[in-house]
């Protein structure tokens, strides 16, 4: 029987990424669903690090399995490096939805110039395994995707900021790429491939 694998996010196209993107490893992936947990990890940190770990070793101790979580978020040029860690938090309780930040950063945005606008993706990956005492690390990777704020939204795949994410490279969005593109470059994507390589060292070294 696998080892399962605790995929700590409660965002189900989050989920359905990492589904594809831990493809081939040794491991049974699980949700937050599947094991009835439903606390909620305060995310304090200041830093991409500091909340992946929080996240990770407190449902590696609350569930008793290995844990993998991210923290991840964009990063504006302009606007000196926000959203960052708060990006799913932007704008705070007046923005409730994706779409509510998207437009709230479009219009911080809208005296920018097109050459002035560029961002990145940045996400860390973080994974803890339990222990009779703390949580201990486990592994950690780093992954991320530069690209402009456009002016407006397109696409209706990804989430996020995915619709107003261009990557002058794919002359699209994130939200325009069929998911086993994004998967390909995605700062989700660079992070988890560097993670897999220490998933299956675990494995052996078990």
């Amino acid at each position: 029987m696998a080892t399962q694998l605790l995929i700590a996010t409660g965002n189900i196209g989050k989920m359905h990424e990492y589904i594809d993107l831990l493809q081939g490893i040794p491991f049974e992936l699980v949700s937050f669903r599947d094991l009835g947990i439903t606390h909620e990890v305060e995310e304090t940190g200041e830093t991409f690090k500091e909340n992946a770990w929080l996240k990770a070793s407190e449902y590696a101790a609350i569930s008793g399995l290995l844990t993998l979580a991210d923290d991840s978020g964009l990063e504006v040029d302009a606007l000196s490096g926000e959203p960052g860690v708060r990006s799913a938090r932007y704008g705070g309780d007046s923005c409730i939805s994706d779409d509510d930040r998207i437009q709230l950063l479009l219009k911080n945005l809208q005296e920018v110039p097109w050459e002035e606008r560029g961002a990145r993706f940045r996400c860390v990956i973080t994974v803890a395994k339990p222990t009779s005492q703390q949580p201990t690390l486990a592994a950690q990777a780093e992954g991320f995707v530069a690209g402009v704020i456009q002016y407006d939204v397109q696409g209706d795949d990804g989430f996020g900021y995915d619709p107003v994410f261009y990557l002058p490279s794919c002359d699209k969005t994130m939200a325009q790429l069929p998911l086993e593109v994004k998967n390909k470059i995605s700062h989700r994507a660079k992070a988890a491939q560097k993670a897999v390589e220490s998933l299956k060292k675990l494995i052996v070294d078990r």
